[in-house]
């Protein structure tokens, strides 16, 4: 039988939320064919094991070393059978019946590249990052330097688009990224140089730059646990800046230098600005 979705979950240390995941997976999923890989990357709380015979039906693997987000995944997708990928974070919960609608939406697509949806918080608060622009000269420096953004501007967080609308945008979160597997394996998969963050931006602009399109679907929501599992130290800030600083050496060092030159010195900037916050 043709699996229509799987469903990938790099686990690191967060057990109970994993556990909850997939308790909404197994709620909202219905009338559809998937599978569910969890891998985990070698967390030092060995209790996500307990989940195994909670979870007969879901594939888990285990990872000998961490390496990164981005190997985790490709590591995984290697043994999914689905037409369909979705990149999930374990920190995240399936909030509706809403899985078939959205596939249908992306069958309706021929230049489909990927897909995220509105996500909010444990309060209700809407997370911006569901959609975004690619970073640039002035979006960055907007997101690296000032609190200030215009409600209807087309700025790194993309204010022109209401929460609620299904929109083409350029860029979408990796905490909920659907993507086909024939697409996802011919433009390499998730980049393996980011060991966290920044990959899900790497691979929409990828996508972009292959000719697809990349769409946010607001009708329907997640809640996502955002940074239950991310303790904010200096492996945290160079993980992060790092993250940048290889999607701007990648594209616009050779290309785009006057950006380049721009972006490389702001980063390094609010890096150190936020080291001393630390301290």
């Amino acid at each position: 039988m043709m699996v229509k979705l799987s469903i990938i979950i790099v686990n690191y240390n967060v057990t109970q939320l994993l556990r909850n995941c997939l308790l909404s997976i197994e709620k909202y999923l219905k009338n559809i064919s998937y599978e569910v890989i969890v891998i985990d990357n070698k967390s030092p709380d060995s209790s996500w094991g307990d989940l195994i015979p909670e979870f007969p039906k879901v594939h888990f693997i285990t990872s000998e070393t961490n390496d990164g987000f981005s190997k985790a995944n490709n590591k995984a997708i290697q043994s999914a059978k689905g037409e369909y990928l979705l990149i999930l974070n374990p920190d995240t919960e399936i909030e509706g019946f809403y899985m078939n609608e959205i596939l249908d939406f992306s069958d309706s697509k021929p230049e489909f590249g990927c897909l995220g949806v509105r996500m909010h918080d444990a309060n209700g608060v809407f997370l911006p990052e569901s959609k975004r622009s690619v970073p640039d000269m002035f979006n960055s420096f907007e997101k690296l330097f000032t609190k200030f953004k215009k409600n209807n501007s087309k700025s790194y967080y993309r204010n022109d688009i209401g929460e609620f609308e299904v929109a083409e945008v350029e860029v979408i979160t990796g905490a909920f990224f659907l993507v086909k597997t024939d697409i996802y394996n011919k433009i390499g998969g998730l980049d393996e140089k980011y060991f966290m963050y920044g990959e899900d931006i790497d691979i929409c602009y990828t996508l972009l730059n292959h000719g697809f399109q990349n769409y946010y679907y607001g009708k329907v929501s997640i809640l996502h646990h955002k940074g239950e599992s991310t303790i904010k130290d200096e492996v945290y800030l160079r993980r992060f800046y790092g993250a940048m600083q290889i999607f701007i050496d990648k594209y616009y060092k050779n290309s785009k230098p006057l950006q380049y030159s721009f972006l490389k010195a702001g980063l390094k900037l609010r890096h150190k600005i936020e080291q001393i916050k630390l301290k």
